[in-house]
């Protein structure tokens, strides 16, 4: 059963949450590259235009989806440029930031990584805006992650 803080918002819930022990078959953390492939990496810091953007995939991730899913990096930033943001903790959408880095490069396809929790649901809301305001025809997807790191949709 899940429990809700006093704010009633399930994003904010406490839980402890119990991984599996992989320490036996668990590779080293410096042995795994990551996989970021630009600075920065703030919706809220990134420029509107940059050579990094050009011929790639947007990969626009909440910020908890790479603490969740262990393989993020590279299942999902490999040979994309990711950038991130949290629309519970940042003021104002994103939509118009995304439509102008969308529509000013030549991104090759759009994907949104969100958690299960209400609150990303401003994030994905906001790429799909900005996708269709962008006025380019690429690929858009949402992935989507529970708090465990799984992907449910």
């Amino acid at each position: 059963a899940r429990t809700l803080t006093p704010s009633g918002c399930p994003g904010s819930a406490a839980r402890t949450l119990v991984a599996p022990d992989a320490t036996a078959t668990a590779p080293a953390a410096d042995a795994l590259p990551s996989r970021l492939a630009q600075w920065p990496a703030q919706i809220k810091l990134v420029p509107v235009s940059a050579p990094y953007y050009q011929g790639r995939g947007l990969l626009i991730a909440a910020d908890c989806t790479a603490f969740a899913c262990a393989s993020f990096h590279e299942r999902f930033m490999n040979g994309n440029v990711t950038i991130i943001g949290c629309p519970k903790l940042d003021e104002g959408s994103y939509a118009d930031k995304l439509a102008a880095i969308i529509a000013a490069n030549d991104i090759t396809e759009v994907t949104v990584a969100r958690m299960e929790v209400p609150c990303c649901g401003g994030l994905e809301r906001a790429a799909a805006e900005a996708h269709a305001r962008s006025g380019k025809d690429i690929p858009f997807s949402v992935v989507t992650f529970s708090i465990t790191g799984e992907v449910i949709a």
